[in-house]
């Protein structure tokens, strides 16, 4: 069925990824950046030009869209999803994407950069590339793929489904969300007009890899206030928040308890902004675990730490505000165990190896999950995300849409 078709997610991707769509987590706007509509809106000029009639970008930069149904049987509506921004974490402006036709299993010193080595020995993975095609950006961005390669692979996806009527399948929603990236995808979303039965998020990394759980998610937002004084009339008076604030942070634990100390099923608290004045200082921290136990278990004991650091200041006071962010999504998948099982088996159709994984992190699927759409994550082959040695190998993209097409078959199949 694809030996003659031409796959168009490369093309796509290489273009996505020179649109600048980089969320901010410190911007109250929805999307956050008025930029990331400039990606939707070429995603909606481009289904509509394959014929994908509804498609729209909302004011909130949520782009829908309807492949209808072409059969007789009754069959769940489908959506698939991926999000438009990049991370903060990296720069998004400019990027400049490479294309490494017959990857040679060398390392790559990116051009803009040539400090930035894309390294066999970092990266493993590049060892199944060799002979193949994989891109790079130059070496001052970030490359995009996260998660523009999902984009890219839905997009050629609908593509094919426009082109091959005759291949059979339900109704399809297609859904591209801004502000994945700050925790935000889905805080605008309407899931009236979405209006699907199951998901598949586009946002996985290495070919043939199936995401059914994630980590369980809180920010915590720890406030010191101090007691300001003039500093040369300070002695007794002054209580300086900026000084407890680095106290606190000194305090967490140095070999565990963190983003560089763990790994697997381990949890953890990791700070990610502190800001703020003598008087009156804030740390932001993520707290993350697999378990609804271990996340409560993990937040109590930052809070422990911070208290201990706070009864040596008497005079000082402190306010710990928690906020949910996401909840892992196998509690809710394990209630609906074929959407998993489909798509295993349009792996197999797609001559792949599932490999069973758990993300520690989240996905739009994460809180889609609890707002009614079961939604595991499906690969797309990203690598080395959110930094500039980001990379992607083209051979996986092309079997993302192929699983897209084969799983759209499945479900119609088994009606």
């Amino acid at each position: 069925m694809f030996d003659s078709y031409k796959f168009t997610c490369v093309e796509r991707f290489l273009r996505y990824v020179q649109v600048d769509t980089q969320s901010n987590p410190q911007s109250n706007a929805s999307p956050s950046t008025e930029k990331q509509k400039n990606l939707s809106n070429i995603l909606v000029e481009e289904l509509l030009s394959m014929g994908v009639s509804d498609a729209h970008v909302d004011e909130f930069g949520y782009v829908y869209a309807t492949i209808p149904s072409n059969t007789t049987k009754e069959v769940p509506v489908i959506c698939f999803c991926s999000h438009v921004d990049t991370a903060p974490d990296c720069s998004g402006t400019n990027v400049k994407p490479i294309l490494h036709e017959k990857y040679d299993g060398k390392d790559i010193a990116l051009p803009d950069d040539t400090t930035q080595i894309l390294s066999v020995k970092e990266f493993k993975y590049l060892k199944e590339h060799i002979g193949e095609s994989i891109i790079t950006a130059s070496g001052t961005t970030l490359l995009g793929a996260d998660d523009k390669a999902g984009v890219a692979e839905i997009m050629d996806m609908a593509n094919f489904l426009m082109t091959h009527p005759h291949v059979s399948h339900g109704t399809i929603r297609i859904l591209f969300t801004p502000d994945e990236e700050i925790g935000k995808g889905t805080a605008r979303l309407d899931m009236n007009k979405l209006a699907a039965d199951f998901g598949y998020t586009l946002d996985g990394g290495e070919l043939g890899t199936l995401e059914d759980e994630t980590f369980s998610a809180d920010a915590v937002t720890i406030t010191v206030h101090g007691v300001i004084a003039h500093p040369g009339y300070a002695k007794g008076r002054l209580v300086n928040a900026l000084k407890i604030a680095g106290e606190i942070l000194a305090a967490l634990p140095k070999k565990e308890f963190s983003p560089e100390t763990t790994k697997k099923r381990e949890g953890f608290v990791h700070p990610v902004r502190v800001e703020g004045l003598a008087e009156k200082a804030t740390i932001e921290f993520i707290v993350r675990d697999f378990t609804r136990e271990g996340l409560q278990h993990n937040t109590e004991r930052l809070k422990k730490i911070a208290e201990n650091v706070l009864h040596k200041h008497a005079k000082a006071k402190m306010e710990f505000t928690i906020v949910e962010q996401y909840r892992n999504m196998k509690e809710v998948l394990e209630k609906y165990p074929q959407v998993v099982e489909y798509a295993k088996e349009a792996y197999k159709k797609s001559k792949l190896k599932v490999h069973r994984h758990s993300i520690r992190g989240g996905t739009d699927g994460s809180r889609l999950s609890f707002m009614g759409l079961p939604c595991p994550n499906l690969f797309t082959g990203m690598q080395g995300i959110h930094s500039k040695k980001e990379w992607i190998g083209v051979r996986d993209m092309k079997k993302a849409v192929e699983v897209m097409v084969n799983l759209v078959q499945v479900w119609q199949e088994r009606g």
